[in-house]
């Protein structure tokens, strides 16, 4: 949430009536009810040792193709809650390179990219290293390497100063704005950033995952930055639950969490920033997010481990490097449809060359054309049989209405309907034929006789892909 600063005595200070967090007599000396939070702590601490156990069995490439992932849902995630979108393929180019992890061709990233991935690394991957003043200003100074916000210029790598005047968290228009929080006035900062250090490096015995929780809390309400302060507060929980695993490793991702959760999370903060020094509900709330990131660490390990098997499958196949690379980049998740003139501009190469390529790795079975043709012509990869199985049905989907028998008078319209949607539902049971795990070539080929009995042929090359698919898959 955007964050301004303000010229003393306006109207915007007047509004202001209700007592700050920050402002009680007992500030900062949190308490919660321990017991009250026992349960979610103990479920989270299970989720947690069972993820890694679980993610030490799959090997070194596995796990550092997991991390590399995470870490970039971490990083786009953590600019993305504020409103900031970065490129996608420029943070992993970058997280990979500096993590040491082969991904083929590396996209180059601008500086504000790699100063938020240089600031991530540098919490999660020195986790053990005490949290220092001088570490934060090189974060904030990595976060805006222009000294700039946007248009705006600001004090990079220091507090903020009575100068900027105080700091208000904000939504809505300019002339409605709504005031959600003011943080501590800047003559106070030092004094107050020091207490914080000062109890985040102390080994006092408290659990870790509960530590980040309130260091979280603790540092976004002191708001020390004049910008920043969200993305910093999420690094330094970062940095305390990979201390919790005593692991550089990451396998899951918490912003990603908050970001789905991203109007709960503002509403939970401001309420605590606006109540006394019980903060068991906002506790409550950061491990029951923090348990449902734990939980959907498992899609990202099944993509992971969807990788490597087609690796592992495709070892020895004879690939060029761009190929090589687009295959990896539709591995990760390739945003919208994959054509030759997109694969000629991401692999820097001639149409022709694009298009070569493309039917080489179709002949391959490694990638299959979908149902639309002509200049919108696209493809989809043949990671699994799954993968092929869902092609073969979307193609008979998008003949339904259009077939002819090969070498036979067209049908009347009533006939044609009738055998449209008879393969309607045979593309329905490709499809559930796909959802099972233990498919075999035997039941798609029943389910082709049928096809064939309606009228429609699925294409030899995609009849081809799925039987590949299928023996390699074995």
């Amino acid at each position: 949430m955007p964050s301004r600063r303000v010229v003393p005595n306006s109207p915007y200070m007047m509004r202001r009536m209700t007592v700050s967090i920050h402002e009680r007599k007992d500030w900062p000396r949190f308490r919660w009810d321990q017991k009250s939070l026992e349960g979610r702590l103990g479920a989270v601490r299970h989720s947690q040792g069972r993820l890694i156990g679980r993610m030490e069995v799959l090997g070194f490439q596995v796990r550092a193709e997991a991390t590399l992932q995470n870490l970039t849902e971490e990083v786009l995630k953590s600019s993305e809650i504020e409103g900031e979108q970065l490129d996608r393929n420029q943070v992993r180019s970058s997280l990979a390179r500096r993590l040491g992890i082969d991904v083929g061709a590396l996209t180059p990233a601008d500086r504000k990219v790699e100063g938020v991935v240089e600031m991530m690394l540098d919490a999660t991957q020195r986790y053990e290293e005490a949290l220092t003043k001088d570490r934060l200003f090189g974060w904030h100074a990595a976060l805006f390497p222009t000294g700039r916000s946007g248009m705006n210029k600001i004090r990079v790598a220091g507090w903020r100063t009575e100068e900027s005047g105080p700091m208000q968290v904000i939504s809505g228009p300019i002339g409605r704005e709504k005031v959600h929080y003011e943080a501590p006035s800047a003559d106070r900062l030092e004094k107050e950033s020091r207490e914080f250090l000062r109890w985040f490096n102390d080994h006092n015995g408290m659990d870790f995952v509960l530590k980040a929780g309130v260091a979280h809390l603790w540092f976004v309400t002191i708001h020390p930055f004049e910008d920043g302060n969200g993305r910093i507060a999420r690094a330094i929980a970062d940095l305390m639950l990979a201390r919790s695993e005593k692991s550089a490793q990451r396998f899951y991702s918490m912003s990603a969490q908050i970001r789905q959760e991203r109007n709960d999370y503002y509403r939970i903060l401001e309420d605590t920033q606006k109540g006394d020094l019980d903060i068991t509900r906002w506790l409550d709330w950061f491990l029951g997010c923090l348990g449902r990131a734990i939980d959907g660490a498992e899609e990202v390990s099944a993509s992971v481990l969807r990788k490597a098997r087609f690796w592992v499958r495709h070892a020895h196949a004879s690939l060029n490097d761009r190929q090589r690379a687009m295959l990896n980049r539709l591995l990760n998740g390739f945003e919208g449809k994959l054509t030759s003139s997109k694969w000629a501009k991401i692999m820097r190469c001639s149409q022709d060359t694009a298009i070569r390529d493309i039917e080489d790795l179709v002949h391959q079975y490694l990638l299959a054309k979908d149902p639309a043709g002509g200049r919108s012509t696209s493809y989809s990869l043949i990671a699994s049989p799954s993968d092929a199985l869902n092609v073969v049905a979307a193609h008979a989907r998008a003949n339904a209405d259009r077939f002819v028998r090969n070498g036979a008078t067209p049908r009347d319209a009533e006939t044609t309907a009738k055998h449209g949607a008879k393969i309607e539902s045979l593309a329905a049971r490709i499809e559930a034929l796909a959802a099972k795990s233990n498919a075999t070539f035997r039941e798609f080929e029943a389910i082709s006789t049928d096809l064939h009995r309606c009228g429609f042929f699925p294409d030899s090359q995609l009849v081809s892909a799925v039987a590949f698919a299928m023996e390699g898959a074995r």
